[in-house]
């Protein structure tokens, strides 16, 4: 992936060379370029054209392929983005939400929206199988701890059965998910939702 020459662009905005503000800037505009990156990959796949996510990003080509020199590059960073905010969202819900079951459920609609917007991502990783083989294993290290947080406070809480592990109920959240992408009217969150109310414990 290549920018034609448009290396050279606005170098300053990027933080090279440059001060503190400057640095800052630069990882606002990696921030931004990560979260446009996603958005378009969830309307258009990880095929789609790099100056769609600059512009929507509202940064160069340039800036773009200083942070993130290949398609494939860009493609693990949002993956890394997007596994990052799951995993921190399961300790702020157990704050906010009313009771560790809720907490445990909006967490499972967070999981799912990740899960059926990966577009592309395993057939654009399938050169590189080290890679991929990392990055699963990087997903399952930050998430299934989180996810096991969440099912022991709900258990802690007497609000579901003990005998479900958080890897076992990610793996079926994750079959409920396929199909997700090539049929837009199969609800995935609905399932899932199903799923954890079945963890209830019978009253």
């Amino acid at each position: 992936m290549s920018d034609g020459g448009n290396d050279a662009v606005n170098q300053s905005e990027d933080g090279v060379g440059a001060g503190p503000s400057r640095r800052k800037d630069a990882r606002r505009n990696k921030e931004t370029l990560l979260e446009a990156a996603a958005a378009v990959f969830v309307t258009s796949g990880v095929d789609a054209p790099v100056r769609d996510i600059a512009s929507r990003a509202g940064v160069g080509l340039g800036t773009l392929y200083r942070h993130f020199p290949t398609r494939a590059d860009l493609i693990i960073a949002v993956y890394r983005h997007q596994v990052e905010a799951c995993a921190e969202a399961g300790p702020a819900l157990l704050e906010s939400a009313p009771t560790p079951h809720d907490a445990l459920r909006q967490w499972i609609d967070l999981f799912v929206d990740f899960l059926v917007t990966k577009h592309g991502l395993a057939a654009v990783l399938r050169s590189d199988q080290s890679g991929f083989e990392g990055l699963h294993a990087y997903f399952l290290d930050r998430l299934v701890p989180v996810c096991t947080q969440l099912l022991d406070a709900a258990k802690t809480a007497g609000e579901i059965r003990e005998d479900i592990a958080a890897l076992t109920l990610m793996r079926g959240v994750g079959n409920l998910c396929i199909g997700a992408e090539t049929d837009p009217d199969y609800d995935a969150r609905r399932l899932a939702a199903v799923l954890v109310d079945g963890l209830r414990r019978p009253s």
